[in-house]
């Protein structure tokens, strides 16, 4: 059945188990992630982590980074105004990237590069979140940084928030058909619902809308049972127990043939070797920082390359959203359908330290690619392995498993919204993001242990499993205006969450303290002028980016964001500094 069960109730397991909400979420997601560390292991790596590291502007919160490094901006397309995500997103991103960048700096310990302090910071774990999104808007054929707003999410007659997923046309068109909608109408549709993590909007015609309104959850699950799609109903709960560990791993049953080599440069990884046969998202931004760190990455690729290659726009003749996560690793065209092309990736794992993939549960099975199977070639072998689900589900399972529906099922599309709203998961890639970053930490901490014992290692992450990094609070609070981007003359403007009220109303001039009078005072003067007078009162307030080129050309991210070269697109720095 491809109506989507809800997570599995597991007592004692899951979101309970993180750190106290009051330690900042980067250090408590990175302790997390580090907790299996010796005491004395861990103390040979200093970690570093604040919040705006290289990005010269005064940001001191969440809040303040989402709105500066264009999160709010990307988040907000759907709405068709900046808004803030109602957890620390971007402070767990950065909480995974210390506790990857300590792993491999004690790595490079272990292969004679005396490394003893790592520094990231959550600005760092924002952009990185962008890049897709920030290579897309500087493509010299980019399109405009500003698409028609829209969600994705459905609302039945019964008054059911619901999401839907499929990546088949033929799915989506047959669940249509059963609503009463005429096939041409559907059409229209599917390129917005195909485009939506790439836009991060979702303008559905409203016909489909009010088909879908039109009918009882029970029927809307029908026609997705009927039509091959998945569909789950999102109840307002941000806390589902029962979620997946982020990392499950296990070692080879004997010694490995190999160790470590030792490093040939000055980046942890330098010398090791990642074989990657991975797609969209979370596979090749988990090789990507694989590469940041100094491994070479060799992707396997269907023949004739990965269709994502062709997704507009272009940056030299290539999707700059693709060449954002891809560019700099080489290529190994190889048809898996065949014994010939499974046996030339054996070969090419033969040589490697790492293989990494993000295909569905099983498939490695039916290729005769398990970990199992490769260490047969390369015992030594670190096999990292991403999915969507992992086996929280069993054969219950969804048929895909998708950044939206691990938001939907991991809790965060209740928890993204404050009290009051929808519980709507967002349309900017955030699992996918995170869980790329989780599995690059477990492919590290693989290759740590396996310098340890001398085995080859198994390690495993989902979608599911790093959507349960993300702390967020048992019931979801309501908002004030101020807890959201403000509205100035010229723009829009991001206060703390813990700016002073007695200031705002003095420095602001508003006739009361309430939210709503400061806000609406807000819109008096420019971006620039408010920012100035609040620092002088001693409030960190922030501009909010609502245009993602400008990061590039912006001074204060200089130190953070590489520019354009001629005909190619912007990005973002290495997120961590070695010493």
């Amino acid at each position: 059945m491809n109506v989507s069960p809800r997570v599995p109730v597991t007592p004692g397991a899951g979101m309970n188990d993180r750190a106290p909400a009051r330690s900042p979420a980067h250090r408590a997601v990175a302790g997390r992630l580090l907790a299996a560390l010796p005491p004395s292991v861990r103390r040979e790596v200093t970690e570093a982590v604040d919040w705006a590291g290289p990005v010269a502007l005064p940001l001191v919160d969440e809040r303040t980074v989402q709105s500066a490094c264009g999160v709010a901006h990307v988040h907000g397309r759907a709405a068709g105004t900046p808004e803030h995500l109602a957890v620390p997103y971007t402070a767990t991103v950065a909480g995974v990237l210390t506790a990857l960048g300590v792993h491999a700096a004690l790595l490079a310990r272990r292969r004679g590069l005396a490394l003893r302090r790592v520094t990231t910071s959550v600005a760092q774990g924002a952009l990185l979140s962008l890049t897709q999104y920030l290579a897309a808007a500087t493509a010299p054929d980019g399109p405009a940084d500003d698409p028609a707003p829209g969600v994705a999410s459905l609302v039945s007659a019964d008054g059911v928030v619901c999401e839907i997923e499929t990546l088949d046309p033929d799915a989506w068109r047959e669940f249509w058909r059963r609503l009463g909608v005429e096939p041409a109408l559907a059409g229209r549709g599917w390129a917005p619902f195909q485009r939506r993590f790439a836009t991060g909007s979702c303008p559905l015609p409203p016909e489909l809308r009010r088909a879908a309104g039109g009918h009882p959850l029970a029927a809307l699950a029908d026609a997705a049972l009927a039509g091959g799609l998945s569909l789950v109903a999102l109840p307002d709960d941000p806390d589902p127990a029962g979620l997946p560990a982020p990392l499950r791993s296990a070692c080879a049953p004997g010694l490995a043939g190999r160790r470590l080599p030792p490093a040939d440069g000055a980046l942890p990884l330098s010398g090791l070797r990642v074989v990657e046969a991975t797609n969209r998202v979370q596979g090749p931004l988990a090789g990507h920082l694989l590469r940041l760190l100094g491994a070479r990455v060799l992707r396997v690729e269907q023949p004739g390359g990965d269709p994502m290659r062709g997704l507009p726009p272009l940056a030299g003749g290539v999707s700059a959203r693709f060449a954002a996560l891809n560019a700099g690793k080489s290529v190994a065209e190889i048809d898996l359908a065949t014994a010939a092309g499974r046996r030339a990736v054996v070969e090419l794992a033969a040589e490697a330290d790492v293989f990494l993939h993000n295909w569905p549960p099983g498939r490695a099975e039916r290729l005769g690619l398990t970990a199992a199977d490769l260490w047969r070639a390369r015992p030594g072998l670190v096999h990292a392995a991403a999915s969507g689900f992992g086996d929280a589900f069993g054969p219950a399972a969804p048929p895909i498993g998708t950044d939206y529906l691990a938001q939907a099922h991991g809790g965060l599309a209740a928890a993204l919204r404050p009290a009051g709203r929808r519980p709507t998961p967002s349309l900017m890639t955030l699992t996918d993001v995170l869980g790329g970053a989780l599995c690059a930490h477990g492919a590290v901490a693989a290759l740590l242990r396996r310098a340890g014992a001398g085995r080859g290692v198994r390690v495993e992450s989902s979608l599911l499993s790093a959507a349960a990094l993300v702390p967020r609070p048992r019931v979801r609070a309501p908002w004030t205006p101020l807890d959201q981007p403000l509205r100035t003359a010229d723009g829009w403007l991001a206060l703390p969450a813990a700016a002073d009220p007695v200031r705002l109303a003095r420095v602001t001039g508003a006739s009361r303290q309430a939210p709503d009078a400061v806000a609406e005072r807000l819109t008096t003067r420019a971006t620039g002028e408010w920012c100035a007078a609040l620092a002088d009162a001693g409030v960190a307030a922030v501009p909010v980016v609502t245009e993602l080129a400008a990061l590039a050309r912006d001074p204060a991210f200089r130190a953070a964001v590489a520019p354009a070269p001629p005909g190619g697109h912007a990005r973002p720095r290495t997120p961590w500094t070695f010493s």
